[in-house]
């Protein structure tokens, strides 16, 4: 399997739109989307700002997986990898890009909003890779995970 990672252009958005779907947890359709104010042209116009920077992999060119973070915030918006690819190791090398990326722009802590169900694959990815609970909760309903870079 060939995997390339790169940082994330407007143009990935149709695509992105299109397997967030598609994910076997937490899949949002474009519509579901829609109703919460992200937009194919919103997402291109966020990526194209540089305010949602973010990583894709593809996998023998075709898309397998992103992750996205808001550069004000520091909060990892989104990971979503197609089911065929899960438990490869490129959902940990996408979260890592943008920790990466973050550490970069100087932050010092990011978080992210993940499911408090243990039963959820996130749950566990996650905490494995040293995300720590918060106690806090965030509009979705989400538990809010922190990590601090060294």
């Amino acid at each position: 399997m060939n995997v390339v990672y790169r940082k994330a252009v407007p143009e990935d958005t149709p695509a992105c739109l299109d397997l967030r779907g598609k994910t076997r947890e937490n899949a949002f359709s474009v519509e579901a989307l829609k109703a919460i104010g992200i937009t194919l042209e919103s997402w291109q116009s966020a990526v194209a700002d540089g305010s949602l920077p973010g990583c894709v992999a593809l996998v023998d060119g075709e898309l397998a997986g992103y992750c996205f973070g808001d550069r004000e915030t520091g909060e990892i918006a989104v990971l979503a990898l197609l089911p065929a690819y899960e438990g490869k190791g490129i959902g940990k090398e996408l979260l890592g890009l943008m920790v990466e990326a973050f550490k970069t722009l100087g932050f010092k802590r990011l978080f992210l909003g993940c499911s408090s169900d243990p039963q959820v694959r996130s749950h566990g990815f996650y905490r494995h890779l040293g995300w720590k609970p918060t106690g806090e909760t965030d509009a979705a309903g989400d538990e809010v995970l922190a990590y601090l870079l060294p």
